[in-house]
C-alpha cells in the first residue's frame, strides 16, 4: 500500500505560479508511473502530466509550457510546477501512483489550486 500525501495548493493570481509537491511512503523509483490529475467541479477528473520510473514524462496539450513534472527520488517526492496559471486550470490536484505488475493504483487526498482572475 502506497501512501500519497500532496502539497502545496493555494489561491493565486492568473499568471502566477505554484509548485505542488506529492510525497510518497515508498521509494518512487520502484512504481512504474507517477502522476498528476485534477478535477474541477462538475467535471471529470483529468490526466494532467506524469513520469514513469525510467524518466519519460508526459504533459497534456493544455498545459505544456506551463507545467513541468519532476521529481526528486532520494526524497521520494513527486513535483509539478505551474507557471502561467490560468482561472481554468482551477481544481482539485491528485498525485497519482501507478504498478503494473501486479496492477495496483494509489491516490492522494487532493491539494485545492484556486486561480483567480
Amino acid at each position: 500500500q502506497v501512501q500519497l500525501v500532496e502539497s502545496g495548493g493555494g489561491l493565486v493570481q492568473a499568471g502566477g505560479s505554484l509548485r505542488l509537491s506529492c510525497a510518497a511512503s515508498e521509494k518512487i523509483s520502484s512504481i512504474n508511473v507517477m502522476g498528476w490529475y485534477r478535477q474541477a467541479p462538475g467535471k471529470q477528473r483529468e490526466l494532467v502530466a506524469f513520469i514513469t520510473s525510467g524518466g519519460n514524462l508526459h504533459h497534456v496539450d493544455s498545459v505544456k509550457g506551463r507545467f513541468t513534472i519532476s521529481r526528486d527520488n532520494a526524497k521520494n517526492t513527486v513535483f509539478l510546477q505551474m507557471n502561467s496559471l490560468k482561472p481554468e486550470d482551477t481544481a482539485v490536484y491528485y498525485c497519482n501512483a501507478e504498478n503494473w505488475f501486479p496492477p495496483a493504483t494509489y491516490w492522494g487526498q487532493g491539494t485545492q489550486v484556486t486561480v483567480s482572475s
